[in-house]
């Protein structure tokens, strides 16, 4: 027995002897159109021209980032997460906003920290299509940046791990900035 669908597919290919007007169903039967995305958002260098090596986890100083909010209100305050995929070492920092220029000053305030050794402790970054990490590729001459396919946080996994242990203490739905930056060093 064959679904609906697919006898009306083989009746527009033409396999059956029969027409449409011959089907009052089909005629009534509402389609979707096919829909072309123009803008489809595309950050940078994709996940699938990561080399096998880092997804080993054979190697130190290829990250995972992300951010972590509490209240979905534009002035609260939010976590930026980075995830070492060897060792699990995670950077917890607070931020202003879940927006591209806060996520881009922390980042800042990381190289100017790490100094010349920046280039060979992140060596990579991993990332989500998330509208706060668009102006990630900016730092491309320093470090390789690879941005995750859209819907699928299973392709950053550790970092996901460590953004759920985090909410053991910060629950969904509490204001970041009512934790100290002490209570976050804690976590």
């Amino acid at each position: 027995m064959v679904c609906t669908k697919t006898l009306y597919n083989y009746v527009d290919a033409g396999l059956l002897n029969i027409s449409n007007i011959d089907l009052p169903l089909k005629l009534r039967r509402s389609t979707k159109p096919e829909r072309v995305r123009k803008n489809k958002k595309r950050l940078g260098r994709s996940i699938s021209e990561r080399p096998e090596r880092i997804n080993e986890r054979s190697e130190f100083g290829h990250w995972e980032i992300d951010t972590v909010i509490g209240r979905k209100t534009k002035d609260d305050e939010a976590l930026l997460t980075l995830t070492e995929r060897l060792t699990r070492k995670e950077i917890i920092r607070k931020i202003p906003g879940k927006n591209a220029a806060s996520v881009m000053q922390a980042l800042n305030t990381l190289i100017t920290e790490a100094g010349p050794h920046f280039s060979t402790v992140f060596k990579s970054i991993t990332s989500d299509n998330g509208s706060e990490f668009s102006e990630l590729s900016a730092l491309e001459p320093q470090t390789t940046i690879y941005f995750t396919h859209p819907y699928t946080s299973s392709e950053r996994g550790t970092n996901k791990r460590h953004n759920g242990l985090i909410r053991r203490f910060i629950p969904k739905g509490r204001r970041i900035s009512d934790y100290s930056i002490e209570f976050v060093a804690k976590i």
